[in-house]
Parts: C-alpha cells; structure tokens; sequence
C-alpha cells in the first residue's frame, strides 16, 4: 500500500523495503519466537515522487538514519506487535519527510541601529562608574 503524504505526492512501495527481525529485551517467549520488530529502508535513490529540493533536506535531516547506499532507515520495536512497528516507521518516515518539505526562512544579515549601539556603550559606561565607585582603586 503505497505511503500518501500530500494529494500531489505518494510514495509507492517499490521505494520502501521492509524486514521484521527479532526485538531486543525483556518479553519471555514472545520476544524469542516473534519477529516483531520492523525496520523500514526508503530507497531515497530511487525516489521520483518527491522534489530534488525536499530530497536534499530529507538528507540532512536524516542524520545517523542515512545509510552507506543512500537510503533512510527507520527502526520500530517499541510495539508489541508486528503491524504497530510497521504503522510506527511508517509514522516516522512522514513525519521526517514533512519537516522536509518545510522551506526554511533564509536569514537576512542586519546591523544594530545607531541608538542601540548608544545605548549599549551608555549602559557599558555606567556599569563601569558604579564598579569604580565601589573598588576604591582605579585602573589608571
């Protein structure tokens, strides 16, 4: 079932690749017969459903998820269930790749206003005459 993340873009399952492995911790005999725990692969290289631009920033957001091939892997064993891992990665992967499509604000370099500058060096030089006043020696 392919992944819908806006009308416009879908992701189809020849881009997502699953394997079920065996979760690790406390859980008794569940835990040693079921395979429940799910790891998602999103072969980002063979994605055309999403822009070039939103690609880029699904990289960098990515982090320690980006894999050697250029894939993204997610991993879910917090469930007990193999099909709630599978709905948890899944939830993961759109989550990430809608903080991808989100155009960060490009920042625009200012320079502080004459008066704050003023204000700053007027706020600088009584803090320097209040210390004076208290210490008894001067610095000249």
């Amino acid at each position: 079932m392919p992944l819908t993340i806006t009308p416009d873009i879908v992701i189809p399952d020849e881009e997502l690749e699953w394997k079920f492995i065996r979760s690790s911790g406390p859980g008794g005999q569940n835990v040693n017969k079921v395979s429940s725990a799910a790891q998602l692969r999103f072969l980002l290289p063979l994605n055309t459903s999403l822009p070039v631009s939103v690609r880029n920033r699904l990289r960098q957001l990515a982090g320690q998820k980006l894999v050697d091939d250029g894939s993204i892997l997610f991993k879910s064993m917090s469930e007990r269930s193999q099909e709630q891992n599978r709905r948890a990665a899944l939830g993961r992967l759109e989550t990430l790749i809608h903080a991808a499509m989100v155009v960060p604000k490009i920042r625009k370099k200012t320079r502080p206003t004459k008066g704050s500058q003023e204000r700053r060096i007027d706020s600088k030089k009584r803090r320097g005459a209040t210390k004076l006043q208290r210490g008894g020696k001067s610095w000249e």
